[in-house]
């Protein structure tokens, strides 16, 4: 007995109707690619599968706007996937990241580290302390500090993930950053 073809029109269809397993199907026959595509570009595992996951909670949320255009759903997926990799490099989250590859970056991180070990320490309590603070706003306003900043998700993005429309996210956002900077001791930059 042969396996079905994950991409036929039929899986796709039952997957836009919200079968799980016909999603399950998709994310067993597509995870390795997304994740080998994104492993190739950011050079970590750890965050290579995080934003594996990214992608699939993506789909899952537009599944429903997906159309044939005479390529498989594949295409779609990769689509969605560079897509992510681009939002995690404009994000900065990649920023304290160091770089795989020929070992040119890696060398400057290190000498970097030697050469200013205090503004290094110093950054990662100022980096500690603002996450401690987060921790104190109120679970609306966290979850969209969280959002925003820490996932790098676009306003369109948290307020549907919060289940609310862009407005009341940016009012969040607007308290959470005002209660903040309430909060954090007189003289702090960053």
């Amino acid at each position: 007995m042969t396996a079905p073809v994950l991409d036929a029109p039929d899986v796709v269809t039952r997957a836009i109707a919200g079968d799980s397993n016909a999603f399950a199907g998709l994310y067993e026959q597509y995870h390795g690619l997304v994740f080998r595509f994104i492993y190739r570009r950011v050079g970590n595992p750890t965050i290579a599968e995080d934003l594996a996951a990214d992608v699939f909670v993506r789909v899952l949320r537009r599944i429903n706007t997906f159309t044939w255009q005479g390529t498989d759903i594949g295409a779609w997926l990769l689509a969605i996937t560079r897509n992510i990799v681009a939002d995690y490099y404009k994000s900065g989250r990649c920023r304290f990241e160091i770089a795989s590859g020929d070992g040119r970056d890696d060398t400057r991180a290190s000498s970097d580290l030697e050469a200013r070990p205090e503004e290094t320490v110093t950054e990662h309590l100022n980096n500690v302390a603002v996450l401690r603070l987060l921790n104190d706003l109120a679970p609306d306003q966290h979850d969209v500090m969280v959002l925003r900043f820490l996932r790098g998700l676009s306003l369109a993005e948290t307020a549907g993930v919060m289940g609310k429309n862009e407005s009341a996210v940016k009012a969040l956002q607007y308290r959470a950053v005002r209660n903040l900077a309430r909060q954090l001791p007189e003289g702090w930059t960053r």
